[in-house]
């Protein structure tokens, strides 16, 4: 029989378990407030000039809301861009029902998680609420393509180089093992041949695109949006 006092240890152990796995998910959790006056103003754009259904969605954190000739790079195709501030993936999940299921898109092009990790999340972390956002959109859109346009290395956050890399390969993985999702890669192409990032490609701040690192994107991006 079990001894009383390694009984109790144990479930002291797991109590403190769970305690730190629901701080982890509150610390974690989509920041809703911070985000509401921007989504309320994608809706009042959307009531003026209602979005074509069918269209390709980008959603995302700032690398998607700086992207100002994200329409023009893609001429070929109907473009809604939803990318809103330093978002964290968490976000997107929180707001997929207004931000990305009312649209129909025929493919959505997700870029988020830098921010997840900046903020403290873990790789784990990350990949789960990517498939929370995969459940979320599927579930109400079926026939939806979805692709997870990868992170890309900065010079401004190159300390969490192994974070970011671990959670991009852990959600290149899951995707590897679906039909109805796509991994675009644009890691590779932001470093030189040593490892390094290409600091033309990056912008003033050494986070965020420059011209150059768009133009860059382009034809990774274009195969997946026929």
């Amino acid at each position: 029989m079990r001894a009383t006092g390694t009984f109790t240890q144990e479930i002291a152990l797991k109590s403190a378990l769970i305690v730190l796995i629901l701080a982890a998910s509150l610390l974690h959790a989509a920041d809703t407030d911070r985000w509401e006056k921007d989504i309320a103003a994608f809706e009042a754009a959307d009531k003026s000039a209602s979005p074509p259904e069918g269209a390709v969605l980008f959603v995302g954190a700032s690398h998607i809301r700086m992207w100002k000739t994200l329409a023009q790079d893609f001429p070929d195709c109907k473009i809604i861009n939803r990318g809103f501030g330093g978002c964290k993936l968490s976000d997107v999940v929180h707001f997929a029902n207004r931000i990305v299921i009312p649209y129909k898109p025929r493919l959505v092009v997700i870029r988020a998680g830098g921010n997840d990790v900046n903020a403290g999340a873990t790789p784990e972390q990350v990949l789960a609420n990517f498939k929370l956002l995969v459940e979320k959109v599927q579930a109400k859109l079926p026939q939806t393509r979805i692709a997870f346009l990868s992170f890309s290395p900065s010079p401004a956050r190159w300390a969490q180089f192994d974070k970011q890399k671990k959670a991009d390969s852990l959600i290149k993985d899951h995707i590897a093992m679906s039909k109805t999702l796509s991994y675009i890669n644009v890691w590779d192409v932001m470093l030189d041949a040593a490892g390094q990032p290409k600091l033309e490609l990056y912008a003033a701040d050494k986070q965020h695109n420059s011209d150059a690192g768009y133009k860059a994107w382009i034809p990774l991006i274009q195969p997946f949006l026929k």
